[in-house]
């Protein structure tokens, strides 16, 4: 039986992935206080019930950054997310065009832009990192380009990469580990259903969109000592304009939490942006995301469509996002647990249980259409 909600995904995935995956998903920098806080100032933002209204067939499509959607969700870039189910980044963003939602690949993804786009009959978002490699990054752009991807998503938050402390006892990525291989080798073999569908039968094990800059790795440690040497901690708003050049298509910038960020970036010429700190995994300490929202709302005064990520975990959590000034919400952990514990089926069913999660709280909190949700319905 496929689990309903997203925590019971959560749980699927925990039990489902050796540990060392599930703590790469699940797990934020540091103390993990700023994940804990995109989770907990979403659920204290009391919402208002409204009654006696026509709230009989509530509507939650919209029409965002040049496509229609089914609801105000957007599946978020999840790094590799392919290694938790057999080809992960496949399914999902099958899953994710059942659905009418966009889906968001990573750049350091398993699964490259060319095969994601096979598998699921349309070219993903693309999301984008800056190397060093500038020729490389043209050629990532050029590729994105020719497959028809509607939006490039630059992430501009990882000046370098946030200390995980759960990432670094596991030995991921090339961390300094507390844990023997052989210790590692045991958790893996001790989850067979993942071992015999994502580790014996998913290969091969690779960046997909890294192979061509990476011709002599030979495992996933290879991979990311190439992306720690190559994340470009230099970048400024110049290279963006170097980025606009390349990229005639929808640029939107991942990773904006400040008024006077989102200002630059408009004068940038940016379509859109993501108050985001990278789900809790970057910098700790910073205020979540859903407190971040509304000063970026009100420097951006409606130019440009703002979306938010970090925390959602329901249908009530998105009417919290749309109330306070976001056009639209990314998930990413509710969609790489759902992989990882039931693959393109469980992805399907998280989706559509954020859907009826949100009807529902339209519905209780008097709205038919999504323009109907306003700073009214939470109780100051």
């Amino acid at each position: 039986m496929i689990p309903d909600s997203v925590p019971d995904h959560r749980e699927a995935a925990r039990r489902r992935l050796p540990r060392l995956l599930f703590d790469y998903i699940d797990g934020g920098a540091m103390t993990e206080t700023t994940l804990d806080r995109n989770v907990g100032d979403l659920r204290d933002l009391k919402l208002r019930q409204r009654v006696m209204r026509d709230v009989g067939t509530p509507d939650t499509r919209l029409s965002l950054l040049g496509r229609d959607w089914s609801m105000p969700v957007a599946m978020a870039p999840i790094g590799m997310a392919g290694y938790t189910a057999r080809r992960g980044e496949t399914q999902a963003a099958r899953a994710a065009r059942a659905a009418g939602i966009p889906y968001t690949l990573s750049t350091v993804g398993m699964c490259g832009l060319a095969e994601v786009t096979k598998a699921a009959g349309v070219p993903p978002w693309f999301q984008l990192y800056v190397f060093r490699d500038r020729g490389y990054l043209e050629s990532l752009i050029g590729q994105a380009r020719d497959l028809g991807c509607p939006v490039l998503m630059l992430t501009v938050d990882m000046a370098t990469a946030g200390r995980r402390w759960r990432d670094a006892r596991n030995g991921f990525g090339g961390s300094p580990s507390l844990h023997a291989p052989v210790a590692r080798a045991i958790d893996a073999l001790s989850h067979p259903a993942w071992f015999w569908d994502a580790h014996l039968n998913g290969g091969p094990h690779v960046l997909g969109n890294l192979v061509q800059a990476n011709p002599g790795a030979r495992s996933l440690n290879d991979f990311w000592t190439w992306v720690r040497k190559n994340f470009d901690p230099t970048v400024t708003w110049n290279d963006l304009k170097w980025i606009r050049a390349r990229w005639p298509g929808t640029l939107i910038l991942k990773g904006i939490q400040e008024a006077d960020d989102a200002k630059a970036a408009i004068a940038a010429g940016v379509d859109g942006m993501i108050v985001s700190n990278h789900g809790g995994r970057q910098l700790d300490g910073v205020r979540s995301s859903i407190s971040a929202l509304p000063r970026v709302v009100e420097a951006v005064k409606g130019a440009v469509p703002v979306l938010m990520d970090g925390g959602i975990r329901n249908g009530a959590d998105i009417l919290r996002a749309l109330a306070q000034g976001a056009d639209a919400c990314l998930i990413g952990r509710a969609w790489a647990w759902a992989l990882g514990g039931g693959g393109e089926a469980g992805v399907a069913q998280v989706l559509a249980s954020l859907r009826n999660e949100l009807e529902v709280t339209m519905k209780l909190t008097g709205c038919k259409q999504l323009s109907d949700i306003g700073p009214h319905l939470i109780d100051s």
